[in-house]
């Protein structure tokens, strides 16, 4: 698996990812985007210093199975937000999400000065946080009733990993 900036060579992999029901149930995601609006974002992610959009993409073929995103800077408190989604069944329960995660968190904390990284995972979603406790993030809090999806309130758990965490993890 290899990390690589988004552009527009991704855009037909953003379109699957955004449409796919489950990738937009994991999310929480209730919008929709047009195919201009997507080829438009990823064209223009390379212009922001102040968040890091990655593509996911296969070793085998470079396929594009989702993007990690470190977003949300807060240079005060040296701390962002870090998001990821996979396109759907066909990238779930590979590893592609651990992997990416590993790698983002490597470069964020070993080449910035970042402190603290964030995120919020929906309490149905166990399989993203297990991934997350695996690697070394921390339940700080719940927000209840955060989405409400299917007539359903869900709630969205709080995590974070501190760079000594992860210098701890990493050894």
């Amino acid at each position: 698996m290899t990390l690589r900036p988004v552009g527009p060579e991704h855009v037909d992999g953003l379109w699957e990812l955004v449409n796919d029901p489950e990738t937009t149930r994991l999310t929480g995601s209730h919008g929709s985007i047009d195919r201009e609006a997507a080829a438009f974002w990823y064209g223009s992610r390379g212009e922001h210093d102040d968040r890091l959009d990655l593509a996911i993409c296969t070793a085998e073929d470079d396929a594009y199975v989702g993007e990690v995103v470190l977003n949300e800077l807060d240079t005060a408190n040296l701390s962002c937000n870090l998001r990821i989604a996979l396109v759907g069944p066909r990238a779930y329960g590979r590893g592609y999400g651990t992997e990416a995660i590993r790698l983002v968190l490597g470069h964020a904390f070993a080449t910035t000065d970042l402190h603290r990284v964030e995120l919020e995972v929906y309490a149905f979603n166990d399989r993203a946080a297990h991934v997350y406790r695996k690697i070394g993030f921390v339940e700080e809090g719940v927000r209840r009733d955060a989405l409400l999806w299917g007539g359903e309130w869900h709630d969205a758990i709080l995590m974070s990993i501190l760079a000594p965490d992860w210098e701890v993890k990493r050894v």
